[in-house]
């Protein structure tokens, strides 16, 4: 059986004896099912196996008979059932229908449902470490990067390995401070439950129409059906504390839950306000996670032992036993689409596995996605309104700075208006925040005698200056090189200039603007971890800095008590180019980033730096009429026919021949009569606007179709057509956020 032949699973065998001929679907890069004799003893339909392929040993789940179309005397056994829950028939059906519309690989789609370490062991004890009772005798750098290592995750235990590289220190330091109890060593059994979450403690006290939200959701959880719910509330009017009344709903009924954050750095806050809810912490499910924590994890929710899993985009895809709700928090928010590999938006891979396994889904969001808002319009999703900021707190004021009538040295970007704002703030004892979308110190280096501008050797970008790692870095590959002393292309010496402001440099500009402030400067990429980044976040939040220069990590549903002034820096910024989304995202994070001011007691201010005051974006930010943007944004996108109210998909080429590229692209441009037979238009191929990365080369091509053609299919026929020569790549991107 093919795994996406779209055979009804319910009619499947549940078990096979030994010796029946089953298929079983690996994490390998191979086309099918493979045929296998089921082991002694016999398996379970979704069953966790080791079979062997060639030489290996590789993981793969039974995913239905056999096809048996192979000489049976040399089809091999199973090796061994692995000791965890098979795969249950809602998962395989989810892998199956995300597969069809992303139009990915079953084994590239099982390989994300199994990325948890040492699935095959057997349950076995293990040594681990946790703080001990006492103090060591001597107390040395290493021995307190291993105490400090510990208590940042409270009372979490680690293995040595673990532990170890957390602190960044050899295993003889820990076992030394277990010879000093300072560490306790225990054994352990490897996975072990989460502690029991409980619904019924209190909540905090909602306003009335918090409390109506927070019934209407628990109503729609309690009745164990599908449906989806756009959660939209201005910033800071208690998004969080509605829907974890929907997550109580759904403990109380026995399912589990799992919510979705956009960012690693927004966990620990939030991780503070369920264990004050429900009096335990949840599972963490993301990237920081150790390789220990992942495989318990996965084991936990795959056995019901874990109630609530907070998680990143690939949460989605573990093994809940009994899922009950979905919240994606910050709906909008970009980093839910996988742009390499597997190639899906998180946010809609939640409401289809929601659909299949009778959940609620909450999408939370001050700004929603057009995509969702035109969805709620149409009746598909059910509409929750919070119109006001929870307590005495109130929407910032927002203004704009005309920079054009402004007279700023060519070095300087903080406006004289802008800088008085500061130091009243300053004077007064409150935060100010100082917004700029960009990372690194400049985003240009150029050479003032021959005018080069440094790029990427693998890519065609330019690479950035981040004068805190005192190197260059390419933002597409994440390569890194020396500052250079002299031009590359000229090889004069002395001449190289940073051009343009990034944070880093902002944070400059700062320090000499405000000399006594305490300035603290937020970007992703200038923390070594992601506790050291979550620990500067919760001093910020405690009254640790004064003026905080940020980027858009600082939008992200950060909750800064003090803060009562965001300036932003350059906010025509996202405006250029031609993303058909360009508007949507400047208005979304321009509204993000107002909204972190006067979210306690104090008022908030916004300003915004600008030379286009007049432009209609910054027109509806200024104003704050978010129906009447999103309303005339949908106007343009419905008579352009493109997404939400039509379909796109992009067809990515690359290789490291830019001639057999090209040509590969032409020959499909050429062949595209599956496409015309649905209406669809094919545009390209042309050079992607990055059009190399990581030394390969980069063609695209773009398909737009009507809402309702059959897309996946045609999609299919068409690109069947190219025969992939050598080194050639070809990846298609359902709903395409991002046309670099």
């Amino acid at each position: 059986m093919s795994p996406s032949s779209g055979a009804c699973l319910l009619s499947l065998p549940q078990f096979y004896e030994p010796g029946d001929l089953i298929g079983v679907l690996t994490t390998q890069p191979l086309g099918r099912a493979l045929d296998y004799r089921a082991p002694e003893g016999g398996c379970h339909l979704g069953a966790f196996v080791e079979v062997p392929l060639g030489p290996r040993k590789v993981l793969g789940v039974v995913w239905g008979p056999g096809q048996g179309d192979y000489d049976r005397t040399k089809i091999r056994a199973v090796m061994r059932v692995l000791d965890v829950a098979p795969m249950r028939l809602e998962m395989r059906r989810f892998l199956e229908r995300a597969a069809d519309y992303t139009l990915t690989p079953m084994p590239a789609m099982l390989r994300l449902a199994t990325r948890a370490p040492g699935l095959g062991d057997p349950p076995s004890m293990r040594k681990i470490y946790r703080r001990g009772a006492n103090e060591p005798d001597k107390m040395t750098a290493a021995r307190r990067k291993v105490l400090d290592a510990l208590s940042a995750y409270g009372d979490l235990a680690f293995t040595l390995k673990e532990l170890a590289e957390m602190a960044g220190v050899g295993t003889s330091v820990v076992k030394g401070l277990v010879a000093q109890n300072a560490v306790a060593e225990e054994d352990s059994p490897r996975d072990l439950p989460f502690a029991r979450l409980d619904p019924a403690l209190p909540g905090k006290a909602l306003t009335p129409d918090q409390a109506a939200g927070a019934a209407q959701l628990a109503d729609a959880v309690a009745s164990e059906t599908y449906g989806t719910t756009l959660l939209r509330g201005v910033t800071g009017s208690g998004k969080t504390e509605v829907y974890l009344e929907a997550v109580a709903a759904a403990l109380r009924s026995g399912r589990q839950a799992l919510v979705l954050l956009p960012e690693i750095a927004l966990t620990a806050e939030f991780l503070t306000r369920v264990q004050a809810r429900f009096g335990a912490k949840p599972a963490e499910w993301h990237s920081g996670a150790t390789m220990t924590e992942r495989r318990r994890i996965w084991r936990m929710v795959g056995q019901g032992d874990a109630q609530l899993v907070i998680g990143a985009r690939s949460a989605l895809f573990l093994p809940f036993q009994n899922l009950g709700l979905i919240v994606v928090d910050e709906e909008h928010d970009t980093s839910y689409k996988q742009e390499e590999g597997v190639l899906y938006n998180a946010r809609d891979m939640a409401v289809l596995r929601a659909s299949i396994c009778g959940a609620q889904v909450v999408l939370a969001s001050a700004t929603p996605s057009l995509e969702s808002w035109a969805n709620a319009q149409a009746g598909k999703y059910k509409r929750l309104e919070l119109t006001s900021r929870f307590g005495p707190a109130v929407m910032p004021e927002m203004r704009a700075i005309d920079m054009r009538a402004e007279k700023l040295p060519s070095d300087r970007w903080v406006s004289k208006q802008l800088q008085d704002a500061v130091t009243a703030r300053l004077e007064r004892g409150e935060q100010s925040l100082l917004f700029i979308n960009r990372r690194g110190y400049a985003p240009i280096t150029l050479c003032r005698a021959c005018g080069h501008q440094i790029g990427c050797d693998d890519c065609d970008a330019r690479m950035v200056e981040h004068r805190f790692l005192k190197r260059l870095v390419c933002h597409q590959c994440g390569e890194s090189k020396p500052m250079p002393e002299v031009c590359p292309s000229c090889e004069v010496e002395g001449r190289l200039a940073a051009v343009g402001p990034g944070v880093e440099r902002l944070g400059e500009e700062a320090a000499a603007l405000f000399p006594e402030a305490r300035i603290a400067t937020l970007s992703s990429d200038m923390y070594g971890t992601a506790r050291a980044l979550k620990a500067e976040i919760e001093g910020i939040a405690e009254g640790a800095a004064d003026v905080i220069i940020g980027t858009q990590l600082v939008a992200k549903g950060h909750n800064f008590p003090k803060l009562t002034l965001v300036g932003v820096i350059d906010a025509d910024l996202g405006l250029q180019g031609s993303d058909l989304r360009a508007a949507e995202r400047t208005f979304q994070l321009m509204r993000q980033v107002a909204g972190r001011a006067g979210r306690a007691e104090k008022p908030g201010t916004a300003l915004m730096q600008t030379y286009q005051p007049e432009h209609p974006v910054i027109r509806a930010i200024l104003a704050g009429d978010e129906e009447r943007f999103w309303a005339a944004e949908a106007r343009e996108r419905e008579a352009a026919g493109v997404p939400p109210y039509g379909r796109m998909a992009g067809i990515i080429l690359s290789g490291p021949d830019v001639a057999a590229v090209f040509e590969a692209g032409n020959s499909l441009a050429r062949q595209d009569a599956p496409l015309r037979a649905i209406g669809a238009q094919v545009f390209g191929p042309a050079p992607a606007p990055i059009a190399r990365v990581r030394g390969r080369h980069r063609v695209r091509l773009l398909v737009k179709a009507e809402k309702s053609a059959p897309l996946q299919a045609a999609l299919s026929k068409w690109v069947a057509q190219l025969r992939l020569k050598g080194d050639l790549r070809l990846a298609v991107d359902i709903d395409p956020q991002s046309f670099y």
